[in-house]
């Protein structure tokens, strides 16, 4: 027969109740869930189907549309081919890359605040149990898989027209390498991070995605060159019809990459879809109102591309910013990107498509900065900003940061792709158009 211990029994009691409080702050913090949130994974799905369209159809119908019809097949291609390439290079070594946590800590600055290891590689450890947060880590590779598409396949509207096909999956593949992983990893790769330890604000990527791909479609456009015959020779986009179609599935689409990048379905991604609404309209009103101010009309290009600005200007600011930010910012992105995709471009002589950079790299700038100061409670965000100040200074030395790298390593990429496969169409095949130079193809039957 066992006896009664009281003193033991108080040890054991005041023991359990230590423990207990040494406990409650992981449970404040929030214990993982055993399972996969259901709404959280359902919404996830759906967000990254919403991604993914941005890119087929959606980019492919607003650039295809803007082109001469004589490359319209040539600028869906690429498209479609980034897509694939993109996907494959993302489970052979781009995820690990972008997403891997080993070696990081918290602080500490070294290579691995950069660039992600391999030990992800061809998504090693991945099961269908895995996850990320609450959401199947299978859907988290997914939904970040289609950002990676989405953002190389931004910058071909910069050298629409005249880059070899082939070079153009060459420059696609090693720029998504050094330039976009690097980048992605950076931001958003957790503690440890580069970017992200600086305290640098990019909800669903400004600075990884717009600024980047702007500021490369830049550079892209000075190496490469103008297109023969620009600017004396107009050159009108031949289908306006497919580019609102395309705006539209871009707007339809951004909900997913802007709400999504909360990865659950919670108060965090009704907010970043509210606020993405309200910047894509003010933004289109921005530009239509000044455009109709100084030539007297309304253009159905140019509330297409504001409302594009807009939705660029927003990606930074969607999970922090509240409706009152949201409206500022998208007009302001509308109102600058008029003057730098109809003014700037041709006062300073490079040849920028599709507006790449006038657009994406300008309108991602105005976001990410202000950004910074509508984070602020007292200025309506919902972020833990308590000095806008300070933040807009975070906020500029990330901005600098992207610029500085995507340009650099962009420049560097085209060269070297120049010399190995050349990166121009000859004087001939430019004349003919890409779609019957490159793919002996036709988009439209003329006989």
């Amino acid at each position: 027969m066992m006896r009664f211990d009281a003193r033991r029994l108080g040890r054991q009691l005041a023991a359990l109740g230590l423990a207990g409080l040494f406990a409650l702050p992981v449970f404040a913090q929030g214990t993982p869930p055993l399972h996969a949130d259901s709404g959280d994974t359902a919404w996830m799905l759906v967000a990254s189907m919403l991604v993914l369209m941005m890119t087929i159809p959606g980019a492919a119908l607003f650039y295809g549309g803007m082109v001469r019809a004589k490359n319209l097949l040539s600028v869906m291609m690429q498209c479609f081919a980034i897509t694939a390439l993109v996907t494959v290079l993302w489970v052979l070594y781009g995820y690990s890359l972008a997403f891997s946590t080993a070696g990081m800590q918290a602080g500490t600055t070294n290579w691995h605040s950069i660039i992600g290891g391999l030990d992800r590689a061809m998504l090693a450890g991945l099961t269908p149990d895995t996850r990320y947060q609450t959401v199947p880590e299978s859907v988290f590779v997914m939904f970040q898989l289609t950002f990676a598409i989405i953002t190389p396949a931004l910058i071909i509207g910069a050298f629409a027209e005249r880059m070899k096909f082939s070079a153009m999956l060459w420059f696609s593949g090693l720029w998504l390498t050094f330039v976009y992983l690097p980048m992605a990893h950076m931001v958003w790769s957790g503690p440890g991070s580069l970017l992200g330890d600086m305290g640098v604000l990019d909800f669903a990527g400004g600075t990884v995605v717009h600024i980047n791909a702007g500021i490369a479609g830049l550079v892209a456009c000075l190496v490469i060159g103008k297109r023969r015959g620009w600017p004396q020779t107009h050159m009108p986009p031949h289908n306006l019809g497919y580019t609102v179609i395309g705006a539209s599935l871009l707007w339809l689409g951004w909900f997913g990459f802007n709400a999504g990048s909360a990865v659950a379905a919670n108060g965090s991604a009704g907010m970043a879809m509210l606020v993405t609404q309200i910047a894509a309209a003010a933004a289109a009103i921005g530009w239509t109102a000044v455009e109709w101010a100084i030539h007297k009309r309304a253009s159905v290009l140019g509330i297409a591309s504001g409302a594009v600005a807009g939705l660029v200007a927003v990606t930074p600011a969607a999970g922090t910013c509240g409706p009152g930010g949201a409206l500022l910012i998208g007009l302001a992105a509308g109102v600058v990107c008029f003057f730098t995709a109809t003014r700037l471009k041709h006062r300073l002589g490079y040849d920028d498509t599709l507006d790449v950079f006038g657009v994406h790299a300008i309108a991602g700038i105005v976001g990410a900065l202000l950004t910074g100061p509508f984070a602020a409670p007292k200025l309506g965000g919902f972020g833990t900003v308590t000095s806008p100040l300070l933040q807009l200074w975070i906020q500029a030395k990330g901005v600098g940061f992207t610029i500085v790298w995507s340009a650099v390593l962009s420049w560097a990429i085209l060269k070297l792709v120049d010399r190995v496969v050349g990166l121009r169409v000859d004087a001939e095949q430019e004349q003919m158009g890409l779609d019957l130079a490159e793919h002996e193809e036709r988009a439209y039957n003329l006989s």
